[in-house]
């Protein structure tokens, strides 16, 4: 598959000439071509019309602003410029938010898989609890009604396990690092409704979670 040329000219344009803001857009023509059949097809439980690119600036482990790009619901991509203004008001930093980190090869996305992302059609991940990899009903990310923030520093745990294991360092939640879900994220995203998988009952944790239901 190419690589979604049709991000040239967003991925080009200066950071100077952001205003510490966000925009909302239709997805581009390209964007929607090159989404298929990768990434959207026939079948997924959302119709790209549906959907939005929504880019935010965000602050990053450098400690320096950046622009970033999320493909979302349109009925969430309002409510999300609101959260994100407030996590740049926090100071809180995102490693990766680039559509050609989560949608690019796999030989030219960020080798160290701390992705920030939102829309894929997909089905919801299974509990590290299980010996399974996926469930069989969608994701909430298949609706573009779900984010998750940087999955190193909040992984998705369960039974005291997470897949990954160079992210156990971060399963221990009461000493907080850089990039790590705070009371003040979950509070901006409540605020619009939407619920964290780090409050989950049981066993399993999605730290890196948010979704308009909370699951």
């Amino acid at each position: 598959m190419p690589f979604l040329p049709g991000l040239g000219a967003l991925l080009a344009t200066p950071l100077a000439a952001l205003a510490l803001g966000t925009s909302i857009q239709p997805l581009p023509a390209p964007i929607r071509a090159d989404l298929q059949p990768t990434y959207w097809h026939a079948g997924c439980p959302v119709a790209l019309g549906e959907l939005r690119l929504l880019t935010v600036t965000h602050w990053g482990f450098d400690g320096k602003p950046h622009e970033g790009k999320l493909i979302v619901n349109r009925k969430a991509a309002a409510p999300l410029q609101r959260v994100f203004r407030q996590l740049y008001t926090l100071h809180f930093p995102i490693r990766h938010m680039l559509l050609s980190d989560s949608y690019g090869p796999k030989s030219a996305q960020p080798t160290d898989g701390d992705i920030s992302g939102s829309f894929e059609c997909r089905n919801a991940a299974a509990s590290p609890c299980t010996k399974k990899t996926t469930t069989t009903h969608w994701s909430n990310h298949a609706y573009g009604l779900a984010i998750d923030l940087n999955p190193t520093e909040n992984p998705y745990v369960g039974c005291g396990m997470t897949r990954d294991p160079t992210r156990r360092t971060f399963l221990d939640r009461t000493r907080l690092r850089p990039g790590m879900v705070t009371p003040a994220v979950v509070a901006a995203f409540r605020a619009i409704g939407w619920g964290w998988g780090g409050s989950w009952s049981g066993n399993t944790k999605d730290y890196m979670h948010f979704s308009w239901n909370g699951h």
